[in-house]
């Protein structure tokens, strides 16, 4: 999402303004305990498609065979649509956002994963008329010591948003949490694009920065489901759309990492819809 402090940004065929940011609370779709339910076996659907490619990915995979196993595992085992496809014409089923590749990486015949890379794979799945939205990097062999790092201070960077989530909170709490944990360790954060309300629709309000300040924005309300999904930079924060009109790579091609995960607000605090089983042990 291309969000300019003070300018129009575009998003989705519609274009707003800060003037409507953020949107009031009428817009947000409140879901009811049936409409979480579906949410969240669409979330554990999707887990198990995460899980399954921890056993494919490795040196050697291109993004396009990713693609094209996550896919078949989606319909085939799954019963389930992938819902990028087709979305904003969007020809695949997941993006694949190798190193410098920040996000909306295409699936390519030719790219071969390299022992060394980084790779985040973000993937949508829908099932029952409701989409779950979540990405995880994956360490092809062994990364350098820099790469680690930076991987490890997104995911955490990543909870960091997820614990401010519950009743009486602001969107401001949860993006100062990710930018303070990211700042602190010396990386940027990505200011153009970030989360989105998720249910019926892969994209609706609010929108969830990742930068902010505490107290700030929206306050959370039960029934709220949304990503939270930052995109840490270990150079600068720049980015650069590529002509293939998706893929955007950092503009000093420094390494970038992202995380992603489906939250609602709960009566008490939150509920993470898409959390892996690896997280559930953790």
């Amino acid at each position: 999402m291309r969000w300019q402090p003070h300018a129009p940004w575009r998003y989705a065929g519609a274009i707003f303004s800060m003037s409507n940011y953020p949107p009031p609370m009428s817009q947000v779709i409140l879901k009811t305990p049936a409409q979480l339910d579906l949410m969240r076996r669409a979330g554990q659907l999707l887990a198990q498609v995460f899980a399954e490619l921890d056993r494919f990915i490795r040196p050697g995979v291109t993004t396009m065979q990713i693609n094209d196993h996550a896919e078949a595992f989606i319909v085939e085992t799954l019963r389930a649509r992938p819902a990028s496809k087709g979305q904003y014409g969007f020809p695949y089923s997941l993006n694949t956002s190798v190193d410098h590749v920040v996000c909306h990486g295409m699936p390519k015949v030719d790219e071969v994963l390299q022992e060394g890379s980084i790779v985040n794979v973000d993937i949508t799945l829908e099932q029952g008329g409701y989409i779950a939205d979540s990405s995880k990097m994956y360490s092809i062999g062994k990364v350098s010591d820099e790469a680690r790092r930076l991987v490890d201070t997104t995911y955490e960077a990543l909870w960091r948003g997820i614990e401010q989530v519950r009743p009486g909170a602001t969107l401001g709490d949860i993006g100062h949490a990710v930018q303070a944990h990211a700042e602190a360790a010396g990386y940027s954060v990505v200011r153009e694009y970030c989360g989105h309300g998720i249910g019926q629709q892969m994209h609706e309000a609010p929108e969830v920065l990742h930068i902010g300040q505490r107290g700030m924005g929206m306050k959370l309300k039960p029934g709220m489901v949304f990503t939270i999904e930052p995109m840490i930079n270990q150079g600068g924060r720049g980015t650069r759309e590529l002509k293939d009109g998706w893929t955007v790579i950092t503009r000093d091609h420094s390494l970038s990492a992202q995380w992603e995960h489906t939250v609602a607000v709960t009566e008490s605090g939150y509920e993470v819809l898409t959390l892996r089983e690896e997280e559930r042990r953790g």
